[in-house]
């Protein structure tokens, strides 16, 4: 489909500058594009690609102020990085809707199906599975018995959703991801043989949450694993047993969450962090990538940094010192040199 530059800045409410009837159909980045395809920028970094770009249409923020003429044509919005994830939605919406239900997938006869589902070839639905309207399965989705799959939510490929578990509307489960399996519990014995301990409880995924591929949620013990509304999880996830994540909150890639640890809302997580068990985070806390956290969070907004991670600044300040103590060592052996040859004369 194409789309002038009118069109687009009549749906993002923006400012044409240039030519209002040039056409796009494609976007790239501002770097690599080619004519007839959309860019954008936001972050200053990239400014000077836009006096060379061979993009159609930009869209700039509004109050970006030009160093010099461009040949493109620029549409200028409020917030271009938001106004370009808008377009993206509506070019995700534009799609053709998969509908119907394979003769090669295989539901058990108690499970309930909702209208306009798409079940792909290889799909399982388990015993007394609810999976409502407009629900998306893709090939080798695999759901268990009992479970509940809200409306407008999509499973893609290799999905496993274990007994119980419940997920939200409008909800994405990206391939891979296991939800509801076993949570690591095992108790030694007076032979210190490890024992299982049965996980009897579920995972519960609230609307508009995002997992991302090959991330697993482990189910409760007892009770419920509870991912809240609004939650992104990126790929290859851990997330324990008996955990809570606020709304809103998000967490980067390869990052773990011990069990029973409470996580507030509007938090973020960079890659490669890690919380240990039984802890508390407050709400609107920023933790910096492949940070550790031992201990509970309770100040609100704190920001955090290293391992085990402690507020940014005074990290900032610890670091300095630190990669000045080879020096610092010198000196002062140095100094007890000086001292020992004091004390001989």
């Amino acid at each position: 489909m194409e789309f002038t530059a009118k069109a687009i800045a009549e749906f993002l409410q923006g400012e044409v500058v240039g030519n209002p009837e040039v056409k796009v159909n494609n976007v790239a980045k501002i770097e690599e594009a080619t004519p007839g395809t959309l860019a954008f920028l936001s972050n200053p970094k990239y400014n000077k690609y836009l006096y060379t770009t061979e993009a159609s249409i930009v869209l700039i923020n509004l109050d970006m102020e030009l160093e010099k003429e461009v040949s493109t044509t620029l549409i200028k919005v409020e917030n271009a990085y938001e106004s370009f994830a808008k377009l993206l939605e509506l070019a995700e919406q534009a799609r053709p809707v998969k509908q119907g239900i394979s003769e090669l997938a295989f539901i058990e006869k108690s499970a309930k199906i909702g209208d306009g589902v798409y079940i792909a070839p290889f799909v399982y639905i388990g015993e007394n599975v609810v999976i409502e309207d407009n629900v998306k399965l893709f090939p080798h989705v695999f759901i268990d018995d009992n479970v509940t799959v809200k409306k407008n939510t999509t499973l893609n490929s290799g999905v496993k959703v274990y007994h119980e578990c419940k997920i939200g509307e409008n909800c994405i489960i990206h391939a891979g991801a296991v939800i509801g399996s076993d949570g690591f519990g095992f108790a030694p014995d007076e032979n210190n043989v490890y024992r299982k301990i049965p996980q009897l409880g579920n995972v519960i995924i609230e609307d508009n949450v995002e997992v991302g591929s090959n991330t697993t949620i482990d189910r409760a013990t007892m009770g419920s694993t509870i991912i809240k509304k609004g939650v992104k999880l990126d790929n290859l996830n851990q997330i324990g047993h008996n955990v809570q994540i606020g709304e809103n909150t998000v967490i980067a890639a390869q990052s773990g969450v011990a069990g029973t640890t409470k996580v507030g809302k509007n938090c973020q997580f960079g890659g490669q962090s890690g919380l240990a068990p039984h802890i508390q985070i407050a709400d609107g806390v920023k933790v910096t990538p492949q940070a550790g956290i031992p201990n509970s969070i309770k100040q609100p907004g704190s920001i955090v940094m290293g391992t085990p991670a402690f507020n940014i600044r005074e990290f900032q300040k610890s670091f300095i010192v630190y990669k000045q103590l080879p020096d610092l060592f010198k000196r002062v052996k140095e100094l007890e040199n000086e001292i020992k040859r004091l004390k001989g004369e």
